[in-house]
């Protein structure tokens, strides 16, 4: 059943051009885009490097104008003042002017939104510690590390206390305890009630955080809806066992039955192609009186679906024209 949560972004056949080049040769960058944004959730826009996902951000905070095609947040078209004052955005590679402090650089973005005195002063002392940055309040941005760096570009975002919250590829280049603290913040938005949209190649993060998802290639949409029904297509059977001491000739009657086998020192790793080999695997494994050290059934994943998608649009470009 569709859900009738309120829809605050929504694009309709959204199509950017780009003339590139001395003989101004057209590049499509998004091709007939529509999908929508509902009140509450995180939705995550995915595809991979120079897909569109930037271009099509970009066309929603009003930066660049479509070529053909509508969108509107909030019921207004996009630009318009009236949405831009209940949205936070964070663009992919921001520049801050970085001999600024961390407290200085979120007086500035307050003072755009016409904050002042002590209200900013409280809005900007919240905000360093929603995003785990009041130690770094007075140290200058050129000192922080890109994590540091994400999770401020974060807090301006927050400073005028949007409903919307955009994040263009807010996890891109951040090390494993940087991707850890942003997805933790994201989590936190949306506890407090905010819609956040982002923008990923990252589909595992994607995976974690979304409730829905839309996944774009070469600027056109190739999938979109909630994470579990998308996957719902996509289940694969594949069973990884991991075994401790299984001697050649019993690892020999068990490999016509894997489709892949990986020796690790003593232990070996069998994945299983189908879950109706396992009783007859496992029945090797005791009569060997070898050890099961794990046995993970492999569950489909985003990243299923994008090779699955990728794959599709391969094989179309290939095929030859009749």
């Amino acid at each position: 059943m569709e859900s009738t949560a309120e829809t605050i972004v929504e694009a309709k056949n959204l199509t950017k051009v780009f003339r590139v080049g001395f003989w101004g040769r057209r590049v499509t960058a998004v091709d007939g885009l529509s999908l929508d944004v509902r009140r509450g959730e995180v939705f995550g826009f995915l595809g991979p490097n120079g897909a569109g996902k930037t271009t099509t951000i970009k066309m929603l905070m009003g930066l660049i104008y479509p070529t053909s095609g509508t969108a509107s947040i909030f019921g207004y078209p996009i630009g318009a003042p009236q949405a831009r004052a209940k949205l936070g955005f964070l663009p992919e590679s921001p520049y801050f002017y970085d001999y600024l402090t961390g407290r200085e650089f979120l007086r500035f973005y307050g003072h755009l939104f016409n904050l002042r005195g002590t209200t900013l002063e409280q809005r900007v002392d919240e905000l360093l510690e929603t995003v785990g940055m009041s130690h770094a309040r007075d140290l200058q941005l050129r000192k922080f590390s890109k994590g540091m760096l994400q999770r401020v570009g974060i807090a301006q975002a927050l400073i005028n206390d949007p409903e919307l919250v955009v994040l263009d590829e807010p996890m891109s280049g951040l090390d494993p305890i940087g991707r850890k603290e942003v997805r933790d913040l994201i989590l936190r938005l949306k506890e407090s009630g905010k819609t956040v949209m982002f923008s990923s190649h990252i589909l595992h993060d994607a995976e974690m955080l979304c409730d829905r998802v839309a996944m774009i290639m070469k600027g056109r949409l190739v999938a979109c809806g909630h994470v579990s029904e998308l996957l719902a297509g996509s289940t694969t059977h594949e069973v990884e066992m991991v075994i401790d001491r299984l001697l050649p000739e019993a690892l020999e009657r068990i490999r016509p039955l894997a489709g892949k086998v990986v020796l690790q020192g003593e232990r070996v790793m069998v994945v299983l192609a189908s879950q109706q080999d396992v009783d007859q695997a496992l029945d090797v494994i005791r009569s060997a009186k070898a050890k099961l050290v794990a046995l993970t059934p492999h569950k489909a994943s985003l990243e299923d679906l994008f090779i699955r998608e990728a794959n599709v649009i391969q094989s179309a470009k290939e095929a030859p024209v009749s």
